[in-house]
């Protein structure tokens, strides 16, 4: 496994424990918040990540604390734990691209890395092994590439599109070829913080058959969803509260 710190990446390892043999995972450190607040500033504007800042200090907290109920019940029926990594099978990387990556990818050698929340990925580190990279992300692609993308497919009112995609790992942003897609089955009770937590529980059994297909080669590649391909971002206070007002979106 490759993945960032968090509490999915912990999930992710306990659900696939026992049924893949998991050589090793490496962790990569969380991204300076300074510096990544000023490179997204840079590429949205200062604006707009205020808002996004906004949103995360204000609504994300309220929204955890009214959801503490509902996220222990999608945990309970899926049988989601999200308790520590053992130490023993961890390892700690700056990046996923620092040259420490490479070197302890090449000593594993594995037949799949399984990718979850981290930076983008190089052509180095991904051309470094021979497997394949396989990623669960929080959206249909090629619709909603980026982050949150069930929450934006609702304010899209684009129901059909509300799910999660595992999918091949390439060089840019969630455009790697589609292994498997499925929708969630979100209720009136689910908010912009529990959407993630359906998205992984229905992502993980797609994830695992999508491992056993790469390991026994045979892999097959699906069509993804039909329409304009982008890359959503974090929403802004005042985006949320717009959807929220006017579509009832929480």
């Amino acid at each position: 496994m490759l993945v960032g710190p968090g509490q999915s990446t912990r999930i992710l390892y306990h659900a696939l424990k026992n049924d893949l043999r998991i050589e090793k995972v490496i962790i990569e450190e969380r991204v300076s918040r300074y510096k990544f607040l000023k490179r997204r500033a840079k590429k949205l504007g200062y604006w707009t990540v205020l808002g996004q800042v906004l949103f995360r200090l204000i609504v994300v907290p309220c929204l955890k604390a009214g959801s503490m109920k509902r996220v222990k019940e999608i945990k309970d029926h899926y049988g989601l734990t999200d308790s520590d990594i053992p130490e023993s099978v961890t390892c700690r990387v700056a990046s996923v691209n620092a040259d420490e990556t490479i070197a302890i990818l090449k000593e594993i050698n594995p037949d799949v890395v399984i990718v979850n929340g981290t930076r983008i990925i190089s052509r180095n580190v991904l051309n470094s092994v021979p497997a394949k990279f396989i990623n669960v992300h929080a959206g249909i692609t090629p619709l909603y590439r980026g982050v949150h993308g069930a929450y934006w497919a609702i304010v899209q009112g684009d129901i059909k599109a509300c799910g999660v995609t595992v999918h091949l790992v390439d060089a840019r942003i969630d455009t790697g070829d589609v292994l498997e897609q499925a929708v969630i089955p979100f209720g009136k009770e689910d908010n912009f913080t529990t959407y993630p937590m359906l998205q992984l529980a229905v992502g993980i059994p797609l994830l695992k058959k999508a491992v056993r297909d790469a390991l026994e080669d045979r892999i097959e590649l699906k069509s993804g969803a039909e329409g304009v391909s982008r890359i959503w971002t974090h929403p802004t206070l005042w985006e949320y509260l717009r959807w929220r007002l006017s579509r009832g979106v929480k």
